[in-house]
């Protein structure tokens, strides 16, 4: 029972994060009817900013903790709302209204040109960081075996939770959030009624994306976080990604709009 509490947090951190990353794709997919392939790749630039702003930050003296990671996450934010809003102009908006392939294969290029880049300018290395966040506490004991929750765990959670809230209030209330809801219904109406599509659309590329089904995208997330702990945990940790990918195509066959989606509207 202690290790299957632990596999369970495990999974829960690693789902929480999973999960915000498929609310961008989500998003993108529902606003503007195509996946962002380079979706990953911008999460992945946030990673590498974090960690040069975190080393500028400490080279100039910022050593307190909570100081450093609301200066890190503003610096991240900030660059990768730059790298987004790029990405829309260059390689999604010149293709509005061409075939659904074109944008299709702009995305697939422009993930590979970012790949590259990266490798180009920080080298095919990892570059591993001690968490910040240091410490814990025992949830559960049983025999030798503790459970274990770490603060840094319990952070991840509460942020995914805190955003996710606050996002889902900002879609259902806000003037841009009902924008974009127009848009995920109809985007040439929307144009028609005054909305500035071009607008939202490049908030939506430079922030996190369109409109699906947001609890869907983080439901998804956090079941693909609990396969991976719970499989890595009592099976071989080589197949955990062929078990995510197993149930994927289950999904797919039984449920193809996925676990919360709707069907598509037919458009006439």
């Amino acid at each position: 029972m202690a290790y299957f509490l632990q596999q369970l947090i495990n999974g829960l951190t690693l789902g929480s994060i999973y999960g915000l990353i498929a609310i961008g794709y989500t998003m993108v997919y529902g606003i503007i009817g195509m996946i962002n392939f380079a979706h990953g790749e911008i999460y992945m630039i946030g990673a590498f900013i974090s960690i040069i702003a975190f080393l500028v930050l400490g080279l100039i003296g910022v050593s307190y903790v909570p100081l450093a990671l609301a200066l890190v996450l503003l610096t991240t934010m900030l660059f990768t709302a730059i790298y987004g809003w790029t990405v829309e102009r260059v390689a999604y908006r010149p293709l509005r209204g061409s075939f659904r392939l074109a944008p299709l294969i702009s995305a697939i290029g422009t993930s590979i040109f970012l790949q590259n880049y990266v490798q180009i300018l920080q080298g095919a290395r990892e570059k591993p960081m001690l968490p910040l966040v240091q410490g814990g506490f025992t949830v559960f004991e049983s025999g030798s075996f503790a459970v274990r929750l770490s603060y840094l765990q319990l952070l991840i959670m509460l942020v995914t939770l805190a955003l996710m809230a606050g996002f889902t209030t900002f879609i259902a209330t806000t003037p841009l959030g009902r924008a974009q809801r127009a848009c995920e219904q109809d985007i040439q109406m929307a144009a028609l009624l005054g909305v500035d599509v071009d607008r939202v659309k490049a908030f939506t590329a430079a922030v996190l994306g369109g409109i699906g089904s947001l609890p869907g995208a983080m439901l998804g997330g956090i079941l693909i976080g609990l396969i991976e702990a719970f499989w890595s945990g009592y099976f071989s940790v080589e197949y955990k990604d062929v078990s995510v990918f197993g149930v994927l195509i289950l999904v797919l066959v039984f449920r193809p709009t996925g676990l919360l989606g709707r069907p598509e509207l037919e458009k006439v």
